[in-house]
């Protein structure tokens, strides 16, 4: 059932009448022109005429565009045309273009990924003029093809486009909610948002399922560490995703989530057996493939049992090839992880990964470090015989059928009055609030320290880690609790004293604390030898009430004594710590439930808390 309230396409009548202009200027003798000025009649040609276009449309490119059309890059600036000077700069430094434009024009790239670092992301109508000034530089070409835009907005601490975007809960926080329904509100809401920017490719939902504490990459970017649950999770989003008019992207096949390594700095090694990956790592790609997955991304892992030579899964045939498309049955997108982390660089040169990764079965190149090194390989090895036309012809296809199927054909072009209703709707930021109260976990409630009362509790300090902010949080996770607890009728006062606290920042906050009815401490990823241990035992001393909050993994616990109280929200983000003020002043009830298991700090064989633990106030 499509919801009126999430428009799969998110423009005017107006805009839909220029795109359509646009693109028969543009092609006048070619497939998308087929499509955009047919009678209503034939509207929606069949399956057959539609791939016969898409094919006659490959046939007129040259081996240039055919190579281009295989590239998603990055590109610096806010606009497609006239970026900053220091943009300019950045873009003549690492790609030899000024703009976007001429990036499309030089290299006929099939799509860009947005990132904030690049400067695409400033604010909801800059976003959609840069994605429509993209769109008229791809029609612009010689053989006008419409690119496929996109990003990472997985929500929780990975986000791309922030406020006034609805920002929601991530993967995590999700699973310790452990509603389907609400997994695919959320991303049916964030796809109704990236379509109405122009955005119409995610790399969302993570499909790894987080068995490895110690995992620095994914962690709460996970459903949890059941397969099954985060398979209903998987496929749930990818049903949103979809239905909003957007292209789900699944990741990191074949399995990221038990590694101590981060591929963007090394090249993890995955030591499951092929049993233990059917049991564990599959479940949830076989999931998102069953409910109509559009793209699936590799991962820049070592997997032997999968591929005894080594290769890093985006260049293994056996995994990319003999597994997912033979034996999983995926005739979808699949595109590599960014080509310019560590992982996939270490075995083989620059011009040689991208050539690798064609031969292992993949459509999309992400990112490479160099683009006119990997795009002269690619082409050279065309030319050369090594990669047959055929074959590069087969993901351009793919790539192809996608963009047919997101509309990009029919209408390219988004408009401001679609990013004004759409773009942080009042629902879908009251959606985001309630989902986030459906995941706040208690996970220690001595005395029934919570919920605090008005009455008798009304002063609180908010002291802990102030991490880098992810994309939609307004300010240091202590001032949003704060703020957000003075709002609930608190007088509660922040102290940030940082992820690894000095001694005298220690000594402040203890100070702090006399006369406080109770103090809350924002942890973050507590480790044996962190001095967020020596705050909190040295607040817990004073005997002033302590409430710690995890702010991101939710192990935190297990190495944390005395405290009163102890919460897991998964992330820092605005909407998380809002849920979490609302649990503590009792304006909502814990309703998460731990969906990974908390090891005992010192027996990590032993379990302290078991996935699905959480307390209530019941």
């Amino acid at each position: 059932m499509h919801d009126r309230s999430l428009p799969r396409h998110a423009s005017s009548t107006a805009s839909r009448h220029v795109s359509r202009r646009t693109l028969l200027a543009a092609t006048t003798a070619g497939a998308a022109a087929t499509v955009a000025t047919a009678s209503p009649a034939l509207a929606r040609p069949s399956q057959h005429d539609r791939l016969r276009h898409l094919k006659r449309l490959i046939s007129r490119m040259s081996l240039e565009e055919k190579v281009g059309q295989l590239f998603v890059m990055r590109v610096y600036g806010h606009s497609a045309t006239g970026p900053d000077q220091a943009d300019v700069e950045l873009n003549l430094a690492e790609i030899g273009v000024r703009s976007a434009a001429e990036l499309i024009a030089k290299y006929h790239v099939g799509g860009i990924i947005y990132f904030i670092w690049a400067h695409n992301t400033r604010d909801p109508h800059q976003i959609a003029d840069l994605s429509n000034g993209i769109q008229r530089a791809g029609l612009a070409q010689p053989t006008p093809v419409p690119l496929l835009i996109s990003t990472d907005q997985e929500h929780g601490i990975v986000a791309r486009v922030g406020k006034p975007a609805t920002l929601l809960p991530g993967a995590m926080a999700l699973g310790a909610g452990g509603s389907r329904s609400d997994a695919r509100t959320a991303a049916r809401i964030a796809g109704a948002e990236l379509a109405a920017l122009g955005i119409l490719q995610n790399y969302a939902p993570v499909a790894d399922v987080n068995i490895n504490p110690a995992n620095p990459v994914i962690g709460v970017r996970s459903f949890g560490a059941d397969p099954g649950a985060v398979a209903g999770l998987v496929a749930a989003q990818v049903r949103g995703y979809q239905s909003a008019g957007i292209a789900a992207t699944c990741k990191h096949f074949p399995g990221h989530g038990d590694t101590t390594v981060d591929s963007h700095t090394g090249i993890p090694v995955i030591t499951h057996t092929r049993e233990e990956w059917e049991r564990t790592d599959a479940p949830p790609f076989r999931a998102a493939i069953a409910a109509g997955i559009d793209s699936i991304m590799t991962a820049h892992i070592q997997f032997p049992a999968l591929d005894a030579s080594n290769d890093p899964a985006t260049l293994s045939r056996p995994i990319l090839t003999g597994i997912l498309r033979e034996e999983l049955g995926y005739d979808g997108v699949v595109v590599t992880d960014a080509l310019n982390m560590q992982g996939v660089r270490d075995k083989y040169g620059d011009h040689r990964v991208p050539v690798l990764a064609l031969a292992a079965g993949v459509d999309q190149l992400l990112n490479p470090p160099n683009l006119a090194v990997a795009w002269n390989g690619v082409l050279s090895a065309v030319k050369s015989g090594e990669i047959s036309v055929a074959r590069i012809e087969e993901s351009i296809l793919r790539i192809l059928r996608l963009k047919e199927k997101l509309g990009l054909f029919r209408e390219p072009f988004v408009s401001h009055r679609g990013v004004d209703r759409t773009v942080g709707a009042r629902p879908h930021l009251a959606a985001a609030d309630r989902i986030a109260e459906g995941t706040t976990t208690l996970l220690v409630n001595q005395d029934r320290l919570l919920p605090l009362s008005r009455r008798g509790q009304r002063s609180l300090l908010v002291v802990g880690a102030d991490p880098a902010s992810p994309t939609g949080t307004t300010g240091p996770p202590t001032a949003v609790l704060a703020k957000a607890l003075t709002e609930l009728g608190f007088s509660a006062s922040a102290l940030p004293t940082g992820t690894a606290p000095t001694a005298a920042k220690i000594d402040e906050a203890v100070a702090a604390a006399s006369g406080k009815d109770a103090v809350i401490v924002g942890t973050y990823n507590v480790s044996a030898t962190s001095s967020q241990r020596t705050l909190v035992a040295r607040l817990v001393a004073t005997g002033v009430p302590v409430i710690a909050v995890a702010i991101r993994n939710p192990y935190d616990i297990a190495r944390l004594g005395g405290v009163g109280a102890a919460l897991a929200t998964y992330s820092w983000t605005d909407v998380e710590l809002r849920a979490a003020a609302r649990v503590i002043a009792g304006r909502a009830g814990p309703e998460g439930r731990l969906p990974v298991p908390v090891q005992r700090a010192d027996d990590p064989t032993r379990v302290l808390y078991e996935t699905g633990y959480g307390l209530s106030y019941d």
